[in-house]
């Protein structure tokens, strides 16, 4: 079993910057293939970036060059930077592990935390 916990999140004004964080523990060996999805307010949950355990990242077009999705190995912790933010990107953060593939969800989940974009 694997647990995530992320942290990070709040209120940012347009054109502002986060920091997300994802703290594992448990089997750390089943981690795989990491990654960060959200769900906007009234839409359905969507995989915006992934990481793999080697390092290689893959964007979803919408946060292509605004984002940077990291790990560090070493802490078990993986990062969302995310930079320029829009008012579109408001939406819970989830955490997530265990893939098997780089655009795919995992078993393991985090609990979410909430980002909000507005002036």
């Amino acid at each position: 079993q694997v647990q995530l916990v992320e942290s990070g999140g709040g209120l940012v004004q347009p054109g502002g910057s986060l920091r997300l964080s994802c703290a594992a523990s448990g089997s750390i060996s089943d981690l795989r293939t990491m990654g960060w999805h959200r769900r906007p307010p009234g839409k359905q949950r969507e995989l915006v970036a992934a990481v793999s355990s080697g390092g290689t990242t893959n964007y979803a077009d919408s946060v292509k060059g605004r984002f940077t999705i990291s790990r560090d190995n070493r802490r078990n912790t993986m990062y969302l930077q995310l930079d320029s933010l829009e008012p579109e990107d408001t939406a819970v953060y989830y955490c997530n592990a265990g893939s098997h593939r780089m655009w795919s969800s995992g078993p393991y989940w985090g609990q979410g935390i909430q980002v909000t974009v507005s002036s």
